[in-house]
């Protein structure tokens, strides 16, 4: 989410997509409890006693419908690749968090700290596989006694590349178009989703500052589809500019898909054979071996076929 991670900010610096995102992607009954139309930003720099500085991508205080005095704070974290230590960093942002509202003495009438939502938006290539619980950080047997004194954080995870094309296509959600943008190899296709973003918005008027946030996070998308050419500002322009180039961009990944097809085909030989050779040597592998394999890169594959002939172990192979 690197290229475009100031876009992101804006874009969900709107509390409308901030309540789609809840609504459609961390959906639960306590969801009615909250009056999502009445949240407010709050600052996302937080400061430790010690003076120790953090940065969180986004906070929202989002207070109850029947006007109660508790509110749920929610962190909002946008990441582009899995963290294995996300649940680590939420856990110190929570603890940051209700350190300034102390400090600041803003916490609710009881006295009590707000509860407080963790939610990470992920738009990375590969599915989210990091831990989403402390609990699968620490290390400790299940059945050790000393689980009631370790420290607690569970986030929820929303993996833009983890919903299926249909399942977004039924959601009246702007969130959904972004992330079928996001998801969407097809030059055709992404004229289409375009053609629906300008239908969203013909359908909720009145949301000019919305529109021209997606607009820029769309050419951010489009740009390097286009090296050197002018991505338009506008939506509409943006459009029109993709029904005259799509045929061209079709033409061109039809022609790096077969070259990139090639150049798959091999590794994806090379992986099959080193994971027959290692099964053969010790046996059934573990996930984490898998995984490494089918994400190594040529070099990587050979070096491990060489150690395979002294290895006395798995791990001897893949260190």
């Amino acid at each position: 989410m690197r290229d475009h991670d100031s876009l992101y900010h804006r874009l969900f610096g709107h509390p409308r997509m901030v309540a789609e995102l809840l609504r459609e992607f961390v959906a639960g009954p306590w969801l009615d409890d909250l009056d999502l139309d009445g949240m407010t930003r709050e600052n996302a720099t937080l400061h430790a006693e010690t003076g120790e500085r953090r940065e969180s991508d986004m906070i929202w205080r989002i207070p109850r419908r029947d006007g109660g005095d508790t509110y749920l704070v929610l962190l909002l974290e946008f990441q582009s690749t899995s963290d294995q230590w996300m649940a680590l960093r939420m856990l110190i942002y929570a603890g940051l968090l209700w350190q300034h509202l102390l400090t600041e003495k803003r916490l609710p009438p009881d006295g009590r700290l707000p509860p407080i939502l963790p939610v990470v938006l992920y738009n990375g290539d590969r599915r989210w596989a990091a831990p989403l619980a402390l609990h699968d950080l620490v290390g400790l047997p299940e059945t050790s006694p000393l689980w009631p004194w370790q420290p607690a954080m569970r986030y929820q995870i929303v993996d833009e590349g983890a919903f299926g094309d249909d399942d977004l296509a039924r959601r009246e959600a702007l969130v959904a178009l972004l992330f079928r943008l996001e998801n969407s190899p097809d030059p055709a296709q992404i004229v289409a989703l375009v053609d629906a973003v300008l239908a969203w918005f013909r359908r909720h008027p009145g949301l000019e500052a919305t529109r021209s946030v997606f607009a820029g996070l769309l050419g951010a998308l489009l740009a390097p589809l286009a090296p050197g050419v002018r991505v338009p500002e506008a939506l509409l322009e943006i459009r029109n500019m993709l029904a005259t180039r799509a045929e061209t961009w079709k033409r061109q990944w039809l022609q790096e898909g077969r070259q990139e097809g090639r150049l798959e085909g091999r590794l994806e030989g090379e992986a099959a054979l080193l994971l027959r050779l290692l099964e053969r040597r010790f046996g059934a592998l573990p996930d984490w071996a898998r995984d490494r394999i089918a994400a190594a890169d040529t070099t990587a594959l050979e070096q491990w076929g060489l150690r395979l002939l002294e290895a006395e172990s798995l791990d001897d192979v893949l260190a």
